[in-house]
């Protein structure tokens, strides 16, 4: 019943965006996309996020032109208006006024019509659903829009659009980072321009990419309203964990320190440890196994020696990355060893935009042990590779496009499967599936208490994360990439990849 409801309040909604005439239209009088104008108290980069209770709470964020009150107007699937608690705030940001409310006591399962604005201006209307609370939902997961014209950014919403065709009954998308190239207003908006339909019709999990925090500190923060209750820290992305159905879910920010504090590595210990749920998923930007271009950098690296072993101990079901731009996804992992029966399946989740890298053949077998590989696409013009069981180099032209995955859940049993959206042709292909089953009601919680770590205990742990980093990176890194340097060299040369 709630499909059916989300699927009727869906075709109203585009039905009302199609014919309301908005201050911030996308279309100029010739019918070419023009990225939005920010005027006014209009509001434009709305989104809907997971924060806190998924049952009964979203965080909602917006930007305005102008300085104006924060409301949230929210009716329910008969359209009566809903008397939920709310939580304003607003500030000014490069330039605009972002506006941040967060929603409580909305009801478990069911599909919510909502606009924001100022009580006299308002937004179209979108939707979204909360979670019912049973062992069967599903959703989108995406990795690196990295888009910078607003070209780009149209190519990645035509993406995101087939998944949602694909599995219509998604209740929630997970985005791995990477939102724009250089998080600016102008991209950002770009991005609102692409995405503004999508995302005011779901609710996001949005993952801190590189590009969103690196050099550019508190834009991912304060681009979407988050729980930060927990957060080790929020200046270059954020770390939070919720509930959905029978699964637990901890986002990660690999931008903490190059890539991860011992301080949130507790944190993750913790949090996967304080649950009794059936499945375990953690979200992240970068990938610990990759041969993409990253692949080589000991910041990634570390993760394959560090949080891969928290992952291990806290019997993580389900690990997705993005940041290397292709598909791959290893063989059930515990202690960097194939284990089929109980181990971490890690998918580094293909990009959803048009930036494409192709494999470093020097990363195989040296920095990345290919038995480890169970399936392998190449999005990239010119490669296009998949795996095929014996090698890594076979081509086919399908593959060339933008890349979504879907992740099913249905009591005991786990589903992802990997969609490419072909560049040419606009017709979808499955290029990977696979399926994990458990007996579930065994997880039992072992951590109870205080999972808040204070400034000073953050700071506190900056030294030995640093030494511990370091450590690796002269101790073990820098010997195997001299090492490797000159066949590294050799493919520069013959083959202009590095």
């Amino acid at each position: 019943m709630k499909k059916t409801i989300r699927a009727v309040l869906a075709v109203l909604l585009c039905l009302t965006l199609l014919f309301t005439v908005s201050g911030t239209s996308t279309f100029a009088d010739d019918g070419e996309v023009k990225p939005i104008e920010p005027e006014g108290k209009t509001p434009f980069r709305i989104s809907v996020s997971m924060n806190g209770d998924s049952q009964t709470q979203r965080g909602f964020c917006w930007y305005t032109a102008e300085d104006c009150d924060s409301v949230v107007e929210i009716t329910d699937a008969s359209g009566s208006a809903v008397n939920a608690q709310c939580e304003a705030s607003s500030f000014e940001w490069e330039g605009y006024y972002a506006h941040k409310v967060t929603v409580s006591g909305l009801s478990a399962g069911e599909t919510y019509q909502y606009r924001v604005g100022d009580g006299e201006t308002f937004s179209d209307y979108g939707t979204f659903v909360t979670d019912d609370g049973d062992s069967s939902f599903s959703f989108i997961e995406i990795a690196d829009v990295q888009a910078t014209p607003l070209e780009n950014f149209l190519k990645a919403a035509l993406t995101v659009d087939a998944a949602f065709e694909t599995l219509p009954e998604a209740e929630f998308i997970v985005n791995c980072g990477d939102f724009t190239n250089d998080s600016t207003n102008e991209e950002w908006n770009c991005y609102d321009t692409a995405f503004g339909k999508i995302n005011q019709s779901t609710t996001t999990v949005p993952v801190a990419g590189n590009h969103d925090g690196f050099g550019v500190e508190h834009w991912f923060n304060n681009m979407f309203n988050l729980d930060t209750s927990e957060s080790v820290q929020v200046n270059d992305g954020v770390n939070y964990s919720f509930d959905y159905g029978n699964a637990h879910i901890a986002v990660l920010n690999t931008n903490d320190m190059m890539c991860m504090t011992l301080a949130q590595m507790q944190w993750l210990k913790n949090d996967m440890n304080s649950t009794s749920k059936d499945w375990k998923i953690a979200f992240m930007h970068k990938s610990p196994y990759t041969l993409g271009k990253d692949g080589k950098w000991p910041d990634a690296l570390y993760l394959g020696k560090s949080l891969t072993k928290v992952f291990d101990m806290c019997d993580v079901d389900l690990v997705m990355s993005g940041h290397d731009h292709m598909y791959l996804r290893t063989k059930p992992l515990t202690n960097n060893r194939v284990d089929e029966k109980n181990g971490v399946t890690y998918v580094l989740s293909g990009t959803a935009g048009t930036k494409r890298y192709e494999i470093r053949e020097f990363l195989a077998g040296f920095y990345l042990n290919t038995g480890f590989i169970d399936a392998l696409t190449i999005q990239k013009n010119g490669y296009a590779n998949y795996w095929n069981g014996e090698d890594w180099n076979s081509t086919k032209d399908t593959n060339i496009g933008g890349c979504f995955n879907t992740v099913t859940v249905d009591g005991g049993t786990l589903t992802v499967k990997s969609y490419i959206r072909c560049d040419e042709t606009g017709e979808v292909n499955e290029i990977d599936s696979f399926s994990v089953t458990k007996e579930t009601g065994k997880n039992k919680a072992t951590f109870s208490g205080d999972n808040t770590t204070s400034e000073f205990e953050y700071y506190l742990s900056l030294v030995p994360s640093f030494l511990c980093l370091t450590v690796y990176a002269f101790g073990e890194w820098l010997p195997k990439f001299l090492i490797d340097l000159p066949y590294i060299l050799y493919v520069v040369i013959t083959q202009d990849t590095f």
